[in-house]
Parts: C-alpha cells; sequence; structure tokens
C-alpha cells in the first residue's frame, strides 16, 4: 500500500528537523446514470463525442468488462448503488442498506473528509449515515432533469428541500467544484458525485440534441423491432413504454440522438470537474473514478431499458485515473462495480469490513492480462440468470424454460442464439453447469427451471402505452402522440 503514497517533508524550522509524513490521495468518484459502455469515443465510438471522459482515458485505465451485479429490481439504479457502497451483492445487501458498513463510513474511519452531491436512491436513513454532509442530493430515481428536486445534508439532517434551478448535470457538477474551492483542510477528501444523466428523460440542452439530429448516428447494430419473446419485462415496465411497439427505427434514431446528447453535456460537466482539480492544484494527487450504474437498451434486441442481462443493459464504464494507476492502459478482466470497495480500501489503507464480494482491481494495473475472476455471473430478480466464461455466455429465464447461447468473443453484440445448434450441446451442457457452480458460490438459490412456465409470447393487444410525471412538454407531444 506504501508504493501508493507520496511522501513530502512538513517542517523546515532551524531548530527541527524535517519530518517525513504520507500524503493520502484524494478521490473523486463520478457515476452517471445509464451510460452504456459503448458510448465513450475514446472506447473506440466515433459518433459520439466525450473529450473530457476520452481524456481520463489516456491519463488511466479502462475496465472494459466491467459489470453491475444483476438486479433485484426493475430499478436496476438502486440495487447496483445499494451495491457500490456496501461491496456486497444484491444477494446479501438490503436496498436499504441497512445495518450495512459503507464505503464512506469506511473512508472517513480511516480519516477521510467525504462529500457528496446528486442522486441518492437508497433512503433518506443510509444517505445520511454514508455522507453527514452533502448538497444538491436528489433522493428519488428520475426527474426532469431542468427541474430537479434536491436537499442538502448538514449535520446528518435532511435541510433546505428545493427545485434545482439549473440542468442536472450543471447543477451537480457545481457542488463538487464548490467542495474542491473550499478545501482547506490537510486530510484527504473522498467526493462522491452521482449524476442523474443520461437518464431518462432525454432531454439534453436544445444544441446538445442539435449535435446528433444533425449527424445521425447509426442505430445499434442489434437493433430489433421487438424482443423475440417476453422475458419478464417487455411490458409494464416504465423504460419500455417510451416508445411505441413495434419499435421504429425513425424513433430509435432520435431517441438515441437525445441519448447521446446527454452524455456529451454530462462530458462537459466532467471536463469542468477536471479543469478545476488542475487549476486548484489536487489533480496529481486525486483518483478519479468515472463509472455508470447499469447500461441501457435505447432500441437493442427491441429494448429500451436495461432490465436484461444483454451487455448493453448490464455492462457499463469504469476508468480510473490517479496516482499508481498505469495511463492509457486497458483491461478485458471480468469486474464488477462492487470491486471498487475493496480497491478504495486498499488504496487509502482503510480497514475493509467483513463480507467484502469484491476483488481489489490493483493486481490488473501490474498486469492487465490477469483474470481476477475467471466467469462472470449475473442474477436478475427471478426472471434471469447469465454465465459468461468469456469465450460463451449463457442467458436463462427460468419462469418460460428458456435458454440463449452466444459465442460472446466472437457474437459481442448477442445476435445469433446457438441454442438448438446440434454442435453445441456439450458447450450448452458446460455452460449450464457453470451456472450452477456460481449460483452455489454466491448463495443463489432460484431453480433454473419451473414446472409449469409462462408461454414467453408477446401479447400488446391489452397494453396501453402512458407516460410519466418526469417527461417534458416536448417529449410527451412528440413519444406519446394523442390519438
Amino acid at each position: 500500500m506504501t508504493t501508493l503514497l507520496a511522501l513530502v517533508l512538513l517542517g523546515c524550522g532551524v531548530d527541527q528537523p524535517s519530518v517525513a509524513k504520507p500524503v493520502r490521495p484524494n478521490i473523486v468518484l463520478l457515476f452517471a446514470d445509464d451510460q452504456r459502455a459503448d458510448t465513450i469515443g475514446a472506447w473506440g465510438n466515433p459518433h459520439i463525442r466525450t473529450p473530457h471522459i476520452d481524456s481520463l482515458v489516456k491519463r488511466g485505465m479502462s475496465f472494459r468488462s466491467n459489470y453491475t451485479f444483476g438486479s433485484n429490481s426493475g430499478a436496476v439504479c438502486i440495487p447496483s448503488r445499494a451495491m457500490l457502497m456496501s461491496g456486497r451483492t444484491w444477494l446479501d445487501v438490503p436496498n436499504t442498506l441497512q445495518g450495512v458498513t459503507l464505503l464512506p463510513e469506511t473512508l472517513r474511519k480511516a480519516g477521510y473528509t467525504t462529500f457528496a452531491t446528486g442522486k441518492w436512491h437508497n433512503g433518506d436513513a443510509s444517505l445520511v449515515r454514508a455522507f453527514p454532509q452533502a448538497k444538491s442530493v436528489f433522493l428519488g430515481g428520475m426527474a426532469d432533469h431542468t427541474r430537479t428536486p434536491i436537499a442538502d445534508v448538514v449535520d446528518g439532517q435532511v435541510v433546505n428541500k428545493r427545485i434545482a434551478q439549473k440542468f442536472s448535470s450543471e447543477e451537480f457538477a457545481d457542488q463538487v467544484i464548490g467542495f474542491l474551492d473550499s478545501r482547506q483542510d490537510p486530510e484527504p477528501f473522498f467526493c462522491y458525485a452521482a449524476f442523474t444523466a443520461p437518464h431518462d428523460p432525454r432531454n439534453p440542452p436544445e444544441e446538445f440534441r442539435k449535435i446528433y439530429y444533425d449527424r445521425r448516428p447509426p442505430l445499434p447494430v442489434n437493433f430489433l423491432g421487438q424482443h423475440p419473446f417476453d422475458n419478464g419485462m417487455c411490458k409494464n415496465v416504465r423504460d419500455e413504454n417510451l416508445a411505441g411497439y413495434p419499435r421504429e427505427s425513425r424513433v430509435i434514431s432520435d431517441q438515441l440522438c437525445e441519448y447521446y446528447g446527454l452524455v456529451t453535456h454530462l462530458d462537459g460537466q466532467v471536463g469542468r470537474i477536471l479543469d478545476r482539480l488542475e487549476k486548484n492544484g489536487q489533480a496529481g494527487n486525486t483518483l478519479v473514478i468515472y463509472a455508470a450504474d447499469s447500461g441501457l437498451a435505447v432500441g437493442s434486441h427491441g429494448l429500451l431499458g436495461k432490465q436484461s442481462l444483454y451487455e448493453h443493459s448490464m455492462r457499463c464504464p469504469l476508468i480510473l485515473a490517479g496516482p499508481g494507476v498505469p495511463e492509457n492502459t486497458s483491461t478485458q478482466s471480468f469486474t464488477y462495480l462492487l470491486d471498487l470497495f475493496p480497491t478504495l480500501c486498499q488504496f487509502t489503507a482503510a480497514a475493509p469490513p467483513p463480507r467484502l464480494a469484491g476483488h481489489p482491481l490493483q493486481p490488473l494495473w501490474h498486469d492487465p492480462a490477469r483474470q481476477l475472476r475467471a466467469s462472470l455471473f449475473m442474477p436478475f430478480q427471478d426472471l434471469m440468470r447469465s454465465v459468461n466464461d468469456g469465450e460463451h455466455k449463457l442467458i436463462v429465464y427460468p419462469p418460460i424454460n428458456r435458454r440463449q447461447l452466444f459465442a460472446i468473443r466472437t457474437d459481442p453484440h448477442e445476435m445469433v442464439d446457438l441454442v438448438g445448434n446440434p454442435g453445441q450441446i456439450d458447450t450448452l451442457a458446460r455452460m449450464e453447469g457453470l451456472m450452477r457452480a456460481e449460483q452455489k458460490a454466491y448463495g443463489d438459490k432460484q431453480p433454473l427451471r419451473v414446472e409449469k412456465p409462462k408461454s414467453g409470447k408477446i401479447r400488446f393487444d391489452d397494453f396501453t402505452r402512458k407516460t410519466d410525471d418526469w417527461q417534458p412538454a416536448w417529449i410527451v407531444d412528440k413519444y406519446f402522440p394523442k390519438p
């Protein structure tokens, strides 16, 4: 651990010898909401503008096979954030985080000042325990980015409830910058900024929408008009109601432009924060982490939301840049967001609490080709299970007794289902055995088959779309036209 800490000399009086004291690094964790891993320019997407996130890629290490550990809720952001803050899987932690030692608590015990702004979707009680001091915190799941309900936390009390007067990403970036400017104490800090973008409503400022209306990025290569079967989350899920059925390429194209606009606008706020770290002389001693709670379909596989175990929904960005992290490096090692908890404990010499499920990422800094885990397991409610060994990926849908098998290394967009292929019988059996082993390791007791399966057929003749309270008027008019 000491190899990660710089030494400075304090005291230079005539009668006092200089004393060496470690300077512990600061941590800034920038957390996006529903950002696909393929929406970063430096990660190979030439159609999106993310110059400031790209700069972190060049300065640090990219974790290209990073995931959230499935979900116990259609609101994937709730368990994802609970797992981030607890270091445990959703199988082992309540979404309210009750009775669990949290990452900010652990860092405070190690001498860190903690601060938060942005989205907290795990209840007031866990917020004030995690961050006794916070500003412009949003305690909901989603809101119109132009009128986000926010509050402050002062000495463990939620106060000053109000509606933000700025676009959400700008409001939260302002609070990070204000915190950085206020730092006078010698103690290191942990600053957590949880943005609500690019979660819908997809209403970036008009000039950012126009960038992509004019450029028209291509639809996802795995775009479909409709998912081939009912995975249990195709209907009556708010995310899936944001466009009609079947999906129209014109509509999805517009929504993709709006989604990209949110990402690019968010990138600008990331740039403001990075610039302030440089201006304040804090950049050299600050670990910057950029991550997101989940991905999003936006038309992939005929879906719009993140309520599936496909790559577009569960794989999410993770970039680390700062002291001790190799520059312009990437790894394909399987990682989870919950790996950040033990990583930061090791990084700060903080004592980790018991029952952490993740692995420190530091070994990958020295050997990016190393695998932290041989396979990747993801459970989603009682509806889906997946396992990925790097060559193949199996997704199981217990309520309908259905399987999908993909040659994930050569078919990363999951477009060719190998179930039913006579040449893949042994592979399917091997992957099913691997899934059962992963279930046992994580204490997952979900049966993989049921005696009376549902049909899995999708019917929309009994379904009526409806909007929600947070969609701005122009989105309602555009995507929810009156008959």
